[in-house]
């Protein structure tokens, strides 16, 4: 009886290689998967169940990750405004740890022995992925063909069309990764430090002009709606201003960063509902939530981005982190007045029935409703007490 490996699955050149590799050199039964986290269309997707089944696979599997990737990753994202090196919303890297999740689970869930994928042996992924099925399914093996026979491009097109698999070969100009948080993007500008990406490197080409006012609803942290219209789930409402904030060229950008084997990576990415929601959503958290919860929130979001990031979403930490950035969420509810121009935006304010910079208490630089100038005085004094002892009891041993 043939051995049963599940095979992480895209269609492309690493994974086909690894279909005929896996059926006819090592002569398993191998069961592909596509995770579908926001970035494929119902066509798209068929075509692939089609390429699967032309290179020799028993059984072809999609897992539609939409809702759970939100659910389970992005809304901490948003939550916590997270943007890696203070640019990047970690449209990849998140949504890596949610694929490898729900590959872990259906070779759990159909009693596979193997479980393998195309990484290289030169990116963050290959841990990303080893390291979750490491945890999640530690009885079960690894195969990673790619890397293991280290393996060139060519020599992969050779194999393939040796093998009788008629595709195109050609590689595309720049890579693209679409999903729901944002779409990377890497070419040839992206491995030099000095180059930008070209107009027409862009998956999303600028077609809108004219300035767009929107309103957008949060309740309890989450996009629920934009101007009047209403989604049942947070992942609908980011898919259409996605769909109205994309032809603005809004969010592109290049990410630099670390990667998990401790080199420096760049990447173009565009991600206009990412940029708008979390910058939205930040501008409501300052205004209805107080300094310390600010400040802490920054504190451990940067963590959970960073420790996302590097493929540590099982750690019992992020749950704890999870809890904390949930409980900060019961006040940010209201509305954010947002205005798209071509290539930015602007967040112009908030209403909300939380505001914290209610005239009620007083009006910044202009007037108080709470405490005279004499509290201010004795307020003054104490505040910087132990700092003016400081400053005496120092002078005084100069």
């Amino acid at each position: 009886m043939k051995k049963k490996v599940v095979l992480a699955y895209s269609g492309g050149l690493d994974t086909s290689f690894c279909c005929i590799y896996l059926t006819q050199d090592l002569g398993y039964e191998v069961h592909s998967v596509i995770v579908n986290t926001g970035g494929f269309s119902e066509e798209e997707l068929k075509g692939v169940e089609e390429r699967a089944y032309k290179m020799g696979v028993t059984s072809h599997h999609v897992v539609d990750e939409t809702e759970n990737f939100y659910n389970t990753c992005v809304r901490f994202l948003i939550y916590g405004n997270v943007l890696k090196n203070n640019t990047y919303p970690l449209s990849v890297s998140a949504e890596r740890v949610s694929q490898a999740t729900a590959i872990a689970n259906y070779a759990k869930e159909i009693g596979a022995e193997f479980v393998a994928h195309g990484s290289t042996g030169a990116g963050n992924d290959q841990v990303r992925f080893d390291m979750i099925f490491n945890i999640l399914v530690p009885e079960v093996k690894i195969i990673t063909p790619i890397r293991d026979l280290k393996l060139s491009r060519e020599e992969e097109i050779e194999y393939l069309k040796k093998h009788g698999v008629d595709m195109n070969f050609e590689k595309a100009k720049y890579s693209i990764n679409k999903g729901i948080w944002g779409t990377s993007v890497g070419g040839k500008e992206t491995l030099t430090s000095n180059l930008g990406l070209p107009e027409e490197a862009w998956p999303t080409q600028v077609t809108a002009s004219e300035v767009k006012d929107l309103v957008l609803t949060f309740e309890k942290g989450e996009l629920v709606a934009i101007g009047d219209e209403k989604y049942d789930h947070p992942t609908k409402a980011i898919q259409a201003l996605q769909a109205i904030a994309q032809p603005y060229g809004i969010g592109r950008d290049i990410h630099v960063g670390d990667t998990i084997i401790g080199i420096k990576g760049r990447v173009g990415f565009e991600a206009a509902a990412p940029m708008v929601i979390i910058k939205a959503h930040h501008t409501l958290e300052k205004h209805v939530l107080t300094k310390w919860q600010l400040s802490w929130k920054d504190q451990l979001s940067s963590f959970y981005g960073n420790w996302l990031h590097e493929g540590q979403f099982h750690d019992p930490i992020m749950r704890n982190i999870e809890a904390f950035l949930t409980d900060t969420q019961k006040n940010v509810t209201g509305k954010v007045f947002v205005q798209l121009h071509p290539y930015r935006f602007q967040v112009v304010g908030i209403e909300s029935p939380y505001d914290l910079m209610s005239n009620k208490f007083g009006s910044y630089g202009e007037m108080n409703n709470a405490w005279s100038g004499e509290d201010v005085k004795g307020f003054s004094k104490i505040f910087g007490n132990q700092v003016m002892i400081y400053h005496k009891v120092n002078s005084q041993n100069d």
